[in-house]
């Protein structure tokens, strides 16, 4: 019997993480609060590296593009998420999904390429310090960054028209909190056999590939500093990759188990809660991680936060003069 056409699909069901309906409204605060703290724990870290001359350097440079790419990955699957908690709704539109499915490919493949060129740079400073300006120059970081934009976003929308080939009967529930597209191809009723290839081939391309640089970059940076007769030195050029190692830690575990976790179990709950980790979670700490352990950034940020209430002690303060 031939599937049904795809036309007549007009949504789906987001099972999100709880099946009871009393935990809603704390899942709801729970949710909303760490969304908040990511978007303005980001919009610090770019809002400090734009305004402090010294941190115009392409570490710092790379890590404002991850916190805008951390943004927006939240963006793509939590306001979506909290939006159905408070209408009570599992309910999301087809062209809502195939969309959220495009940004969120695109978010976690910008999260992967970046991390690689922050591993890179952290190479270059380590392994070519006197040649790290002339290397890693204005120019290069620009062409690396919109080079990852371009791969990400053809990636993504390339996935995207292959969900958009599928055909769905009446099994229309999500095992999940967003559309994610592993879940929407098991949901298919149609030959899955080329989307399957496509998305294994992209998680390749845009987590494999990526990973594999990583592992390279630091393999010679750990080389490098086993080199190093002072201890003093080693000490100084492991700590200035030690933020960047822990974000990149956190990101490719929490992934990998997510994936471990779906392919091991028939149960949707474990797996949708995992991928909260990677998700929310990592894009929530990664201010944390890199202004607690940056000397720079946390004087840049502390100075700032000085500023802007000094600023307004003085306002208050003139208000009050007659």
């Amino acid at each position: 019997m031939e599937p049904e056409n795809v036309t007549w699909i007009t949504e789906f069901l987001l099972l999100g993480l709880s099946e009871e309906p009393e935990l809603e409204p704390f899942i709801f605060g729970i949710f909303l609060s760490m969304y908040l703290i990511t978007v303005f724990g980001n919009l610090l870290i770019i809002l400090a590296v734009s305004s402090d001359p010294h941190l115009h350097s392409p570490m710092y440079f790379f890590l404002s593009n991850l916190s805008l790419v951390d943004i927006c990955f939240i963006s793509t699957t939590i306001p979506k998420m909290l939006v159905n908690l408070q209408t009570q709704s599992k309910v999301i539109t087809y062209g809502g999904c195939i969309t959220q499915m495009y940004f969120y490919v695109l978010f976690v493949g910008l999260d992967n390429f970046i991390l690689t060129i922050m591993a890179y740079d952290r190479f270059v400073a380590i392994c070519h310090p006197l040649h790290y300006s002339v290397i890693m120059n204005p120019w290069l970081c620009e062409l690396l960054v919109l080079v990852s934009w371009i791969m990400s976003a053809l990636t993504s929308l390339l996935q995207s028209l292959m969900a958009l080939r599928l055909s769905f009967c009446t099994d229309l529930e999500i095992p999940q909190f967003f559309c994610e597209l592993n879940q929407v191809i098991q949901l298919a009723c149609s030959n899955t056999f080329l989307s399957n290839i496509v998305m294994y081939f992209s998680a390749g391309l845009l987590g494999g590939g990526p990973f594999a640089g990583i592992l390279y970059s630091y393999s010679k940076i750990l080389s490098s500093i086993h080199g190093m007769a002072s201890a003093q030195g080693k000490y100084k050029a492991f700590s200035t990759c030690a933020s960047h190692l822990s974000v990149v830690i956190l990101f490719y575990c929490t992934s990998l188990g997510v994936y471990l976790s779906s392919a091991a179990t028939h149960n949707s709950h474990p797996s949708a809660t995992i991928s909260v980790m990677y998700t929310v979670v990592t894009p929530m700490l990664n201010p944390f991680i890199y202004s607690l352990r940056n000397k720079d950034l946390k004087g840049t940020l502390k100075g700032f936060f000085v500023k802007e209430t000094t600023k307004g002690a003085i306002v208050l303060g003139l208000k009050k003069c007659p």
